[in-house]
């Protein structure tokens, strides 16, 4: 096991019979909707969504059920460390952002850096490409966060796994909200065409490797990024990085109404994990919602290379967000040729 000078690093069969994760999930009481689709094979890592599903999913997410919201309990470090290898590395990669179809760059102010968590008041081209994803799961409706990205489908949103699939089972009446506010959809509501996720999230759900990804159908003939642009990424450059996040936390003090971001400098995780960590108190819902390496506050545009993931409970103001390497890499690029 990795050591790291003046840190013990405590053997993970201990910690994780000691140590809460928060998923920063949010989920609330509704019956599960008829005619869901049978459950598919998980060791896929894909999920596809027939047409008709995407039809009730579209119906389902109204502004009331978007608004309401809960948050869900905690999950265990059991059952989501393996204790197994870490990211698999490759070479460094960047993806481009790419702007909206007709949609002119705005400037914005600067932000506080670093901020452990405030409402993004700037504006920039990361006020529609962030949005809130919301789904069913375990019979109740649920929240997280997610990004469009530059793809070659342009239909492609990054999000984190459990925010795809969860305790075995994928989520149903998936949707993409880009520029969510006040329970409002400015920019329509994206329905999954599949949900996919690493392979070692879909196999063992380790949190080494909580990335997941959806494809999104067209809405009234556009596709996804046409309408609200798409972030770009980086893949397998390193740790000790300046990054931003943002989601849409709905558990307290948040409501799941306002937009937030953090930024500071990261480490990397000496306990549990792998992950990227930041002083952050974004809450439930916020899962899924980007972390970017050289973002540009002036712009709103940066390279996605994270999202938020957890945080163990004895450190409720830090934020943990996995490593991009190889797997979330081959993820993504099965994600946009889809």
């Amino acid at each position: 096991m990795r050591g790291i000078p003046g840190v013990t690093r405590i053997p993970r069969s201990l910690l994780g019979a000691l140590v809460g994760v928060t998923a920063l999930l949010t989920a609330g009481a509704l019956a599960t909707p008829a005619g869901a689709a049978p459950r598919p094979d998980i060791s896929a890592g894909v999920s596809p969504v027939s047409a008709d599903a995407q039809q009730q999913a579209r119906d389902f997410w109204t502004a009331e059920r978007m608004r309401e919201a809960t948050p869900l309990d905690l999950v265990t470090a059991n059952g989501h460390f393996d204790g197994g290898s870490a990211p698999l590395k490759g070479k460094a990669t960047t993806v481009a952002p790419t702007a909206a179809v007709g949609k002119a760059a705005s400037d914005i102010g600067l932000m506080a850096f670093p901020n452990s968590g405030a409402q993004w008041t700037g504006g920039g081209a990361v006020v529609s490409t962030a949005g809130r994803v919301f789904f069913t799961y375990q019979g109740r409706t649920a929240s997280c966060s997610g990004n469009a990205v530059t793809s070659d489908n342009k239909s492609t949103v990054i999000t984190a796994g459990h925010c795809v699939k969860l305790e075995g089972a994928w989520h149903t009446n998936w949707v993409f909200v880009p520029g969510y506010h006040d329970g409002q959809a400015p920019y329509g509501r994206w329905t999954a065409s599949k949900t996919l996720s690493t392979p070692q999230w879909t196999a063992s759900e380790d949190i080494n490797y909580d990335v997941g990804a959806a494809v999104v159908a067209p809405l009234d003939g556009k596709l996804l990024t046409d309408v609200v642009g798409g972030q770009g990424l980086a893949f397998n450059t390193g740790y000790n990085l300046r990054m931003y996040s943002f989601g849409f936390p709905a558990a307290a003090p948040y409501d799941g109404e306002k937009f937030i971001y953090c930024s500071g400098t990261t480490n990397r995780d000496f306990l549990l994990s792998d992950d990227h960590g930041m002083n952050c108190n974004m809450t439930g819902g916020s899962s899924g919602g980007p972390w970017f390496t050289q973002f540009d506050e002036a712009t709103g545009k940066g390279l996605l290379s994270s999202v938020n993931s957890f945080k163990y409970n004895f450190l409720p103001n830090r934020m943990y967000g996995p490593y991009f390497g190889a797997d979330a890499q081959n993820l993504y690029q099965t994600a946009q040729g889809s």
